[in-house]
């Protein structure tokens, strides 16, 4: 049996947006794919996000990226999406976060009931990046992939890590709808990341919404 390409996802374009932004296409593509790619994203990767920056952190960079790429591409239920017109325009790439919780480990303080529950039914999805270039007219690009990435799983959660001292990425995903809910401490440095999540769906973010009020009050943005 032949199997079907996968119907692309053609956005509808909104009022005020530009030509470019009316022909954003969305598509998942599988994990050989997706390392066939990471040459291109790499380089997408260092150009939206260390433009200024000298030759050899832009090189350290570009390689830090594809090592947490080809990481993720090895885990169970691996997937990307990416966005295109005519070319590569960005991409969205994560996994499932497995229900024995082991992803929170190291979370300052007990796991909050919410976030457990989630995680114990299998409904939250680590999206380790969303790669867009940093300007205004792409948010909408952004919220898209990480969209399509959480429906596709059926995950009604978003989880990420970012190093606190990010502040632009922090912003970007305030801007695109994440919550801060706290900070997790992994073994290998120290290192302490401030932990974001994205409910999907009315009944998730009324879940959250206590949640992450407790957090904007301990780290006012």
């Amino acid at each position: 049996m032949t199997a079907q390409p996968e119907q692309r996802q053609q956005h509808k374009p909104r009022a005020g947006e530009s030509a470019t932004m009316k022909a954003v296409r969305l598509r998942r593509v599988n994990h050989w794919l997706a390392q066939g790619l990471g040459g291109e994203l790499a380089d997408q990767y260092v150009d939206y996000h260390e433009a200024s920056a000298a030759e050899a952190h832009r090189s350290r960079s570009r390689q830090d990226f594809l090592n947490r790429l080809t990481g993720d591409i090895r885990r169970a239920g691996f997937a990307m999406v990416i966005a295109e017109t005519d070319h590569l325009v960005g991409c969205a790439f994560g996994f499932p976060v497995c229900s024995d919780g082991c992803w929170w480990l190291g979370f300052d303080g007990p796991l909050p009931q919410s976030l457990e529950q989630l995680t114990a039914s299998g409904g939250v999805f680590a999206i380790t990046d969303i790669l867009v270039r940093p300007q205004p007219q792409d948010q909408d690009v952004a919220c898209r992939l990480q969209e399509r990435l959480l429906s596709d799983h059926q995950a009604s959660l978003g989880a990420t890590l970012v190093d606190p001292d990010d502040h632009p990425r922090l912003t970007s995903l305030r801007s695109w709808g994440w919550l801060d809910v706290g900070e997790v401490w992994r073994p290998a440095g120290p290192t302490m990341f401030r932990a974001l999540v994205l409910p999907l769906g009315e009944r998730t973010t009324a879940r959250l919404e206590g949640l992450a009020h407790d957090a904007r009050t301990r780290w006012p943005t």
